[in-house]
């Protein structure tokens, strides 16, 4: 054992004996902690699950370490991004902003920081070619635009 992290699937403290569940986590139990982050079985029984109506990973509830967590998250959070840019492009629009919120929280068994989720909040705005309004604004923008990237410098 090293700066209290163990490779052993077991720790041991004299007449005591602990099943490790997050290999390579602390043994050291924080004050006021039921656990420490090595013996913690809700870290060890966390799941994450995607409640949004798109096509994207983790529809069903599927654990991830602790140690992996933040990048899976973010990785499952871009593909929300991708959609919204493959959406827009299909359906005559524009992404406005595209964010992605990584939540985190404190685990209340043995009080290990841990990504809990994410969340992304993309805008597009929509082209209808077919409403007079927007023609109209098209061909104003038509007239007020043009030639504003020439140089008439000779």
């Amino acid at each position: 054992m090293l700066n209290g992290i163990s490779n052993s699937p077991y720790s041991y403290e004299p007449n005591i004996f602990h099943t490790i569940k997050n290999p390579g986590e602390s043994t050291k139990i924080s004050a006021g902690k039921e656990s420490s982050p090595a013996e913690c079985k809700t870290c060890a029984n966390r799941k994450y699950q995607d409640g949004s109506n798109e096509i994207v990973s983790f529809k069903s509830a599927a654990h991830i370490s602790p140690n992996a967590a933040a990048s899976k998250v973010r990785a499952h959070e871009q593909e929300h991004v991708v959609n919204a840019y493959e959406k827009a492009a299909t359906d005559n629009g524009k992404v406005i902003s595209a964010g992605v919120t990584i939540h985190t929280s404190i685990c209340p068994e043995c009080g290990r920081s841990y990504v809990s989720g994410g969340e992304t909040r993309t805008q597009i705005k929509y082209y209808n070619e077919e409403n007079p309004y927007q023609k109209q604004l098209k061909a104003m923008d038509e007239g007020r635009y043009k030639g504003m990237a020439v140089d008439n410098m000779c």
